[in-house]
């Protein structure tokens, strides 16, 4: 089916440029919201909009606009598909429109207190923008003619990550555990790992097949080929890094070790080469301590 693409273009204060939102159509009942931030995915039917993530507070007026030109609809539930607060930084005000927060236990522990990102300090979220459902692995809604499986992957982009699977509809949400075309960002901080987004990438493809609609945390709309070739890429550099480690080089020298991975310079986006051969290195240290 071809997408359709509704865009709304909308400006926040203090910013020179405009922030667009696209609604990208997937199927009858699904579209993915692209704005400054995570990707939003919104499942529509008679039962409610079900929403996944909400990019970031200045937003919501034009999110719920967005959603308000696809439907007369209310967000019933909304899903977390971690902490971060390109993801997040919603919640608040979705809260107040009635929306009714999911997440793992991790996101709301995480978001309970205060964290660091990146080396810096992001103060606790308040009462209203945290998860009122919590849980630990899995669990499937009944919603809108179709089963919803919301299910836990440990220690991939964070240690709160999920995929959302609408069975039905063959559409899969992955949050931040998978940048298409693009390295990814593996928060060590919040315990994240290369191995456990291997894990969760291979857990991806056992769930879907050829035609399945991937929604990514960030890039476009992909597929189980491309997963396939982002699981590669991440083998092989993991490899790399590994025999470096056990040849007992230090970060350092594979910080600077460009051979490392020179046949994935097209992954180069926010997240370089040098940044990946670090967090890799990291994470495979921390892994063996």
């Amino acid at each position: 089916m071809c997408c359709f693409l509704f865009v709304f273009t909308i400006s926040v204060v203090g910013q020179k440029k405009k922030i667009k939102i696209e609604a990208i159509k997937l199927t009858d009942h699904i579209y993915k919201l692209k704005g400054q931030g995570g990707n939003i995915g919104i499942f529509i039917g008679e039962d409610g909009v079900f929403m996944i993530d909400d990019q970031f507070a200045s937003l919501t007026p034009k999110i719920l606009s967005a959603i308000k030109e696809l439907t007369d609809k209310s967000v019933k539930y909304l899903i977390n598909t971690h902490w971060h607060g390109d993801h997040t930084g919603g919640n608040e005000n979705m809260y107040k429109e009635g929306a009714i927060i999911v997440a793992h236990k991790n996101v709301r522990k995480r978001m309970s207190v205060e964290q660091v990102v990146r080396g810096k300090t992001k103060k606790a979220s308040p009462k209203e923008a945290l998860p009122v459902i919590s849980f630990s692995e899995d669990m499937i809604f009944h919603i809108n003619n179709d089963d919803v499986l919301v299910s836990h992957i440990h220690n991939a982009h964070t240690d709160g990550d999920v995929l959302v699977y609408f069975i039905n509809n063959n559409v899969l949400h992955v949050g931040d555990s998978y940048f298409q075309g693009r390295f990814p960002y593996i928060d060590l901080d919040s315990g994240g790992s290369i191995d456990g987004y291997i894990e969760g990438i291979k857990k991806m493809i056992m769930l879907i097949n050829k035609d399945t609609k991937v929604i990514p945390g960030h890039g476009d709309i992909s597929n189980k080929a491309e997963l396939k070739t982002y699981l590669a890429m991440l083998k092989a550099i993991r490899s790399n890094i590994q025999k470096e480690i056990d040849k007992g080089k230090r970060l350092e020298e594979v910080k600077v070790n460009q051979k490392l991975t020179e046949d994935y310079k097209s992954f180069n986006g926010w997240i370089t080469e040098e940044k990946i051969r670090v967090s890799i290195y990291k994470s495979l240290k921390n892994s063996n301590k």
